[in-house]
C-alpha cells in the first residue's frame, strides 16, 4: 500500500519583499541669505522624475510662495530661475526625509525613513530666521529631527501644497503669508 499521508497542512504565506525602491531626497537649496528654509517631506513620484522640487502640475508650492513673495509668474518660469528667485528673496528648500520607501507619492505611505541633517543645515544659514513646514508629515518628522533646535528660531506649520490636502488654494494661501514677514 505505501506510505501513510501526512494530513494536510495549510502552507505559511511567504513574506514578500518589498520591491518599493528607496527613493532620495533633493540637495538643499539654500545659501549664506537665506531667511525663511522651507522644509517638504521627500519628493513625489513627478518631483523624481524630473529631478525637480515641486514638479506635480497640481501641486500649489510655486503658485504660493510666488503670491508670497510677490512674483505671480514664478510658477511659468524655467526651474533654474524659479530657484534662483526664491534665493534671492531669502527663501531656502530642503526636505525632512534624506531617504525612504515609499509606494506612490503619499506621505502617509513613507516607510523606514532616513531623516537629514536639518541641525546641520539650519546652523549653517547665518541669516536664518524661520522654519516652515509644508504640510503635517514634514512638521511630524522635522519637529523631531529639530529636537531642542527648535527653539532658536520661528516655525510655522503651514498646509501641504500637495493636491492630496484639499484646503481652497485661498485659505493655503492665508496661512503661507505667514512667511512674508521674512521674505524680501
Amino acid at each position: 500500500m505505501g506510505k501513510p499521508r501526512k494530513p494536510c497542512q495549510p502552507r505559511k504565506p511567504r513574506r514578500r519583499r518589498s520591491r518599493v525602491t528607496f527613493k532620495r531626497c533633493f540637495p538643499p537649496v539654500a545659501d549664506a541669505h537665506t531667511r525663511v528654509l522651507v522644509l517638504g517631506s521627500l519628493p513625489g513620484e513627478a518631483s523624481l522624475a524630473q529631478q525637480q522640487y515641486y514638479a506635480h502640475p497640481q501641486n500649489r508650492f510655486w503658485h504660493l510662495i510666488g503670491d508670497v513673495i510677490g512674483v505671480g509668474d514664478l510658477p511659468t518660469q524655467p526651474y533654474d530661475i524659479r530657484l534662483q528667485t526664491l534665493l534671492a528673496h531669502g527663501v531656502g528648500l530642503w526636505d525632512v526625509v534624506a531617504q525612504a520607501r515609499r509606494d506612490g507619492s503619499l506621505d502617509s505611505r513613507i516607510r523606514e525613513h532616513a531623516g537629514n541633517d536639518l541641525v546641520a543645515l539650519i546652523e549653517s544659514l547665518p541669516n536664518l530666521a524661520a522654519v516652515a513646514f509644508n504640510g503635517a508629515t514634514a512638521a511630524r518628522i522635522g519637529m523631531k529631527a529639530l529636537g531642542r533646535h527648535a527653539d532658536c528660531h520661528p516655525v510655522i506649520h503651514l498646509p501641504s501644497s500637495s493636491p492630496a490636502y484639499t484646503l481652497p488654494y485661498a485659505e493655503k494661501l492665508r496661512a503661507w503669508q505667514a512667511l512674508g514677514v521674512w521674505v524680501a
